[in-house]
């Protein structure tokens, strides 16, 4: 009897943990759909995110930006335009407005990332 106690708990607790891997998958699978649908719609947001700037001409005006996933990416980036251009190029946390995973226009420079 105490055999089948054993199971049948290990049953209950496999059935618990699949329930809660299914809701956060769903959750996690809402927000990437939601994310695809938007970029597909072509909707416009405004935020905050880390983009390549790159400035040409005397004074230097910025001509470019390119959205980059993370600071560390940004400077890797910036460090290879940089060996094969002649353009100045900084890393920076910028307020733009975004359409997919696209800068349309830099709204405000907040931080240069060095």
């Amino acid at each position: 009897m105490s055999k089948i106690k054993i199971v049948l708990y290990l049953i209950i607790i496999f059935a618990v943990y699949k329930g809660y891997e299914a809701f956060r998958d769903f959750e996690i699978g809402v927000g990437d759909r939601v994310a695809k649908i938007e970029e597909l719609a072509g909707f416009e947001k405004e935020g905050e995110v880390i983009g390549l700037m790159m400035y040409l001409g005397d004074p230097p005006e910025l001509t470019e930006h390119l959205f980059t996933s993370g600071r560390s990416k940004c400077l890797e980036m910036k460090a290879i335009a940089e060996e094969t251009s002649f353009a100045y190029y900084e890393c920076a946390r910028v307020n733009a407005v975004i359409k997919g995973s696209k800068i349309v226009s830099i709204i405000e420079e907040i931080e240069v990332i060095e």
